[in-house]
């Protein structure tokens, strides 16, 4: 559907505005999407963010700041969001023996086993994604949103 069918509006100030606005939406359309899939398992998309993050750098672990500095939601609360994994079980935070400051933070064997059931729910957006548009499409998104944002 059309950003104008969508936003019930019929002009623009320009193809830069309609571009942004299009942007966000569809941004706050995906957001929807995953929340709805994340929320049967109390999870917010930040929290997923995290678990993520983790994963990919296990068996290493990371301290808040590397979490922070990898997070899609940079805005977030990280403290806050690695506190609530951690009263859930799905994360470690220890204090590093060599270096009482620094607080290591590892996901645990539940953090994986929930991340490796919600994998296929989460492929499934590649699948729909990849319904409607073709891979040279994506990378041309891909590219003029990284050419964006530099």
């Amino acid at each position: 559907m059309k950003l104008e069918e969508e936003l019930k509006q019929t002009r623009f100030k320009d193809e830069y505005q309609k571009a942004m606005l299009n942007i966000i939406f569809t941004g706050n359309w995906l957001e929807v999407w995953t929340s709805q899939i994340l929320k049967q398992y109390d999870l917010s998309p930040q929290q997923f963010n995290v678990l993520r993050i983790l994963r990919g750098s296990s068996p290493r672990p990371l301290n808040l700041l590397d979490i922070q500095e990898r997070m899609m939601d940079r805005m977030s609360n990280a403290t806050r969001l690695v506190e609530k994994l951690r009263q859930k079980g799905l994360l470690t935070r220890k204090q590093c023996d060599s270096n009482r400051r620094k607080v290591e933070i590892e996901i645990t064997e539940k953090g994986q086993a929930l991340l490796k059931e919600l994998d296929p729910l989460m492929d499934e957006s590649d699948k729909e994604i990849s319904k409607k548009l073709t891979v040279a499409e994506v990378k041309t998104i891909n590219e003029l949103l990284d050419k964006l944002r530099s």
